[in-house]
């Protein structure tokens, strides 16, 4: 190896957490777009700015960046859903409670969209080992909705004809996929997660005030 390229090698290494971070952020974005299987080590390596061999400083794998980029784009949303949650005082209702964890995922969403994007869309293209590790982060951030839902329909507050298990899939999913297409030119994040809150809890018809 060339002097060069072991003192690149050294300095990618000693920048630690920063080169790291930087890998991931570019993994996200190059799986968000162009899929798990078409991307190479090489390509990421190149997008953060390191040199391909320097990657396994930080990764030992690219299945490994993978199960990371994955992880984070459910433990950054679930972060937001629970900071918020925790928030408001314990005599909240669970109507604001549900409104907080909404605006949390909403902002999760949208402010790591490579992360949560490509969770989103190439799961179902990683391999069943990757699969199966991501899948306790998921299923944890399931059972936080389901608790959630489950204390509002004790309380009376949810509707009784419908399994919270339906109700987390459908509210959780269509939030999910405003990461596609939501449009910050069009107005405020705050502006946009009322309308969205709001569609959920009351749907989209009139209804009679009286």
């Amino acid at each position: 190896m060339k002097p060069s390229t072991e003192a690149k090698l050294s300095k990618d290494n000693a920048d630690g957490p920063a080169t790291r971070e930087r890998v991931l952020l570019e993994a996200a974005r190059l799986f968000r777009h162009h899929g798990y299987a078409a991307t190479t080590l090489r390509e990421v390596a190149d997008a953060a700015g390191v040199k391909a061999g320097s990657i396994y400083y930080h990764f030992e794998s690219k299945e490994q960046i993978l199960g990371e980029v994955l992880d984070k784009g459910i433990t950054i949303v679930a972060d937001a859903v629970r900071t918020r949650v925790a928030a408001l005082p314990e005599s909240a209702p669970w109507r604001d409670r549900i409104a907080a964890g909404i605006e949390g995922h909403l902002w999760g969403m949208l402010h790591y969209g490579d992360f949560t994007s490509a969770n989103i869309r190439i799961y179902g293209q990683i391999p069943i080992s990757a699969k199966n590790r991501h899948r306790i982060v998921r299923r944890a951030y399931a059972d936080y909705w389901d608790r959630l839902f489950e204390s509002a329909l004790a309380s009376g507050e949810l509707r009784q004809d419908t399994s919270t298990a339906m109700i987390r899939l459908f509210v959780i999913g269509a939030l999910n996929w405003t990461v596609e297409w939501y449009n910050p030119q069009r107005g405020s994040f705050q502006d946009f997660s009322r309308q969205i809150t709001a569609i959920v809890f009351d749907g989209i018809l009139m209804h009679d005030k009286a």
